[in-house]
């Protein structure tokens, strides 16, 4: 027997096991996949709210290997309807065939409950209300009846996983209280800046001594975009990876391999520009380039708080 033959019936010891190994592949977030693991063992739907890049992907994904269980991915938005998510019967072999089970094309909705997977809808609250309310019953009572097909039953595995940016209210819609009811919910915001700087070391795999200097440096920057007056939402954490990933090449093309090269500062500010330009998003009211943004951030970071810093 599987380890998640029937995942509701879990030992706390299976439990345990299990966190021990996902957290292999992970830095940091003890707290929060301790707590996703104990809602999904428990059989609860949940919703992991926070920006992108808090590593919410990457936790279930690690879950669902540990599991042998797929993890379906649909982005939520206006596009998304109950046809897409449920499925569709195939409209060539309903000429030929007429309706039957056997021409119906199954979304992701029916494919995960088959297959007792994850079905991960990120960006939740931008799909349409009527598509989310197709959930209410998968989620409720855990089967759906599909006209012409029959009833599908999920397996013991099967979960509504979604996710929701707090930071990001343009085009997104009010959760209703029933989706509400039926879903856990969990915050996962950026974590601290040692273990962003681990998590930068272990996606990039960059060592020596430039890169000793450049992983920190990408996230300290990477972080001040996220406390910056002019900037709604900073960059994740992807920023910093690509930062460093950006800044080797630069590196290399200039013939820089010393930190202490005075065209270093130059080189992380061109891999700022490459990598996060991009990725901030500046408040409406807001004159500004994301370009001139980054540029007050490298000041700050390479002038200014070293003059501060220097007794003399």
């Amino acid at each position: 027997m599987s380890e998640l033959e029937s995942v509701d019936e879990l030992a706390p010891i299976d439990v345990s096991a299990t966190r021990a190994r996902v957290a292999a592949h992970l830095v940091g977030r003890e707290r929060e996949l301790e707590l996703t693991l104990a809602a999904v063992a428990a059989g609860r739907d949940i919703v992991l709210e926070g920006p992108p890049g808090t590593s919410k992907t990457t936790m279930l994904k690690a879950i669902t290997e540990e599991w042998g269980i797929p993890l379906l991915f649909v982005e939520g938005n206006a596009d998304l309807t109950p046809a897409k998510l449920v499925g569709h019967h195939n409209p060539a072999r309903v000429l030929r065939e007429d309706y039957n089970a056997d021409n119906f094309v199954a979304g992701p909705l029916v494919e995960a409950m088959r297959e007792g997977g994850f079905l991960y809808i990120e960006e939740f609250n931008r799909a349409p209300e009527d598509t989310l309310n197709t959930l209410l019953t998968a989620m409720a009572d855990r089967a759906i009846a599909i006209p012409r097909v029959g009833t599908v039953i999920a397996k013991p595995t099967f979960r509504v996983i979604a996710s929701m940016n707090p930071y990001d209210n343009v085009g997104t819609t009010r959760l209703s209280t029933s989706v509400h009811d039926r879903l856990n919910r969990l915050s996962v915001d950026y974590q601290d800046a040692a273990a962003e700087e681990g998590i930068v070391r272990l996606r990039t795999g960059a060592s020596g001594p430039l890169a000793d200097r450049l992983i920190p440096d990408a996230v300290a920057v990477t972080r001040m975009t996220r406390e910056h007056q002019d900037v709604r939402q900073g960059s994740s954490v992807r920023g910093a990876i690509d930062c460093v990933l950006v800044g080797l090449q630069l590196a290399v093309l200039r013939g820089i391999d010393d930190p202490t090269d005075e065209r270093y500062p130059e080189l992380v500010y061109d891999a700022m520009i490459l990598s996060l330009s991009g990725r901030i998003h500046l408040d409406e009211s807001v004159e500004l380039t994301p370009e001139a943004v980054l540029r007050e951030i490298w000041e700050d970071h390479f002038i200014l708080l070293p003059a501060a810093a220097d007794p003399g």
